[in-house]
């Protein structure tokens, strides 16, 4: 593939907040420490003060990666999710002082949902290579965490992919990474259907056949799946549902939910960032906590001096609250404000990769981070990409056109091309350049025979100004009806790189696109991936 790039903030589809991340707004530096570049990271490492324990990291990792599937038969050789040699290698670096984790997360969305959760992880590898080759005294490990104990099922049940939407019908209630998927057997057939069989879909249809019919927790489908397309790469996956990964973490735990302390840290930041202008992405509640069990996933919320878990009897003293987090601290799951901090406590973290929404949220939490003493890891807005396959270049091409092009709204790209390539001038501009300096000379008559006439001269001036906009639109549609076929090919190509006027990557599944190019495809999102420059990626098939 070749690539190209175009910035975040002429695409139009970046927060204003993100992009003044981006571009260092000085007032945004409250909320966070290092800056995302080379130098906050060689900063970073100075001061980095780890608080995981890592031998139990270690050995409740390597716990996970063996677990092995009741359903598969004896002498199938997956009772260890074929873990390559990479991975086992980074398992036994992060024992030492001097490793440390670029962190992804994202739910468990079937096959892997849009692409954007593959670009997440392809920027934390990219990173962490970059970050080896500047600091080799050092060892990087990328990690995937996935949000196993997520209940939202709603989210994470359906892809798209070839234009059509795979849905695993099911009515699922607690923990998405405790769920068995033995019910996904139609959305896997529709799924590999659409495959089809050519080039690698067989590949592809026995990884994902092999996820979710052999293993009886989507978690571990899940890291099946993940590991299989990224696990020559070291990638390391963790499921933070897990009773020794919580109980580091119960003190914390007993803390905020009886102290109501990240409520108070967090409600203060975003008020400050409201007068910001910032759009607040996630507001906390007092009680930042649910109950866990299988198939329960409640809040805990204070209520007549006690702590009830909502939709159930299930309720506790202080006391008791307190006996229920020292013994069985794996029932206790974070809320989406109290993760970071959870996974910051648990793994010796230094760069979280996240979408728009996540950096802006995340900047809501540094003080909460300052109030518990954990370091706040360095914020990197993932890799974005446009593929666009050989098929679809040599349209654009033929249409004088370039993909950055294609971000624009259909209707401000057919126009713009309209006035390009049309043999008459359709810009009305030089027109009224002409009218205005009219204007300005009875505007300035006006003033001299009553000051109070100049509103009036300046208010028919607008009212001109609206009319002959419309009419410059008016030839514009005139024009379109006369290159009619051309605009429609133009549109054909916007609806197919950009489905519902949205990114490609916020809809379309990597299916098709691996059964074309097969691993490389994933090789070529982390070859050309930049993440510290913070560009839009267009990747061209040559």
């Amino acid at each position: 593939m070749e690539a190209s790039c175009t910035s975040y903030k002429s695409t139009g589809f970046f927060s204003p907040t993100v992009i003044d991340y981006l571009e260092n707004r000085a007032d945004l530096r409250p909320f966070y420490n290092y800056r995302p570049d080379m130098d906050g990271f060689a900063d970073l490492l100075k001061n980095k003060k780890v608080v995981a324990n890592r031998e139990t990291l270690v050995r409740v990792l390597t716990k996970q990666y063996a677990v092995k599937p009741e359903s598969i038969e004896a002498g199938t050789n997956l009772n260890t999710y074929n873990v390559q040699p990479q991975v086992t290698q980074n398992l036994q670096l992060l024992k030492l002082n001097n490793t440390y984790t670029i962190t992804t997360g994202h739910q468990l969305n079937i096959f892997a949902g849009p692409l954007y959760f593959l670009y997440k992880i392809a920027t934390a590898i990219k990173l962490t290579q970059q970050l080896k080759a500047a600091h080799p005294d050092k060892n990087f490990v990328p990690v995937y965490w996935m949000a196993s104990e997520d209940h939202d099922f709603a989210e994470i049940n359906y892809t798209n992919i070839g234009g059509k939407k795979v849905h695993w019908w099911y009515e699922a209630s607690g923990a998405t990474g405790r769920i068995n998927p033995d019910t996904m057997r139609q959305a896997l057939n529709q799924y590999k259907g659409v495959l089809g069989i050519e080039g690698h879909s067989k590949d592809l249809a026995e990884i994902v056949e092999t996820a979710y019919t052999r293993f009886d927790k989507l978690a571990d489908a899940t890291r099946y799946l993940v590991n299989s397309l990224f696990g020559q790469y070291g990638l390391v996956i963790i499921d933070a549902d897990d009773h020794e990964f919580k109980q580091q973490f119960a003190p914390i735990m007993e803390q905020d939910i009886i102290g109501q302390n990240s409520f108070k840290n967090i409600s203060a930041t975003n008020e400050a960032l409201q007068k910001l202008g910032v759009h607040i992405q996630v507001n906390p509640r007092e009680i930042n906590f649910f109950y866990l069990k299988d198939q329960l996933r409640e809040r805990i919320v204070f209520e007549q001096d006690g702590y009830q878990v909502m939709n159930t009897d299930i309720r506790f003293t202080e006391a008791e609250l307190k006996q229920e987090i020292a013994v069985a601290p794996e029932r206790f799951s974070p809320n989406v404000v109290m993760r970071p901090l959870y996974q910051e406590c648990i793994l010796p973290n230094i760069a979280y990769i996240g979408g728009g929404a996540e950096i802006v949220y995340w900047l809501e939490l540094k003080s909460n981070f300052d109030f518990y003493k954990v370091d706040f890891p360095i914020l990197i807005l993932r890799n974005s990409a446009l593929i666009v396959r050989k098929e679809q270049a040599a349209k654009i091409e033929r249409m004088d056109l370039d993909a950055a092009n294609l971000f624009k709204q259909t209707d401000i790209l057919q126009a713009e091309w309209i006035k390009k390539h049309s043999e008459h001038n359709l810009s009305l501009e030089e027109e009224w350049r002409q009218l205005s300096a009219v204007f300005e000379k009875i505007k300035l008559r006006s003033y001299k025979i009553d000051p109070t006439l100049s509103p009036s001269a300046a208010a028919v001036q607008a009212r001109l100004k609206h009319a002959v906009d419309n009419l410059e639109k008016k030839l514009i549609k005139a024009e379109k009806r006369n290159y009619q076929v051309r605009l429609e090919q133009l549109s054909a190509v916007k609806a197919e790189l950009f489905p519902k006027d949205s990114l490609q990557e916020r809809t379309e599944n990597f299916g098709l696109m691996y059964v074309k190019w097969g691993q490389s495809f994933i090789d070529e999102l982390i070859r050309h991936f930049e993440p510290l420059d913070f560009e839009f990626t267009i990747l061209t098939e040559a």
